[in-house]
């Protein structure tokens, strides 16, 4: 079994929303537009926060997986990359890492 890439992921959605299979889910959510999917976002989420409560880790992996693909579904339909992602996260760490070094050199003064 090959090693799974979100990367591979978002090609895969993009070109089911560009082609739209017949009896594709995803085709389906694109067809339904923008306010269907964010319906579904929404719904997985709540999802994940019930399995989490209820401290169901293998529910709590099935629903992130669930959220992940619909929330990959809207950054297609926004035409928001997974190197958007991973450089705004990128970004927030190296301002995190600066918060605490400053915190650390005012703690001492």
């Amino acid at each position: 079994m090959s090693e799974f890439d979100l990367n591979e992921l978002y090609r895969l959605l993009e070109g089911r929303k560009k082609d739209l299979p017949e009896g594709s889910y995803t085709t389906y959510l694109f067809q339904k537009g923008l306010d269907k999917i964010l319906k579904k976002v929404g719904e997985e989420c709540t999802e994940v926060i019930i399995a989490a409560k209820d401290q169901d880790r293998k529910e709590t992996i099935y629903e992130i997986a669930d959220l992940t693909y619909h929330v990959m579904v809207l950054m297609v339909e926004a035409g928001i990359s997974v190197e958007d992602i991973r450089t705004e996260l990128a970004g927030r760490h190296v301002i995190d890492h600066k918060v605490k070094q400053e915190k650390m050199a005012s703690d001492h003064e």
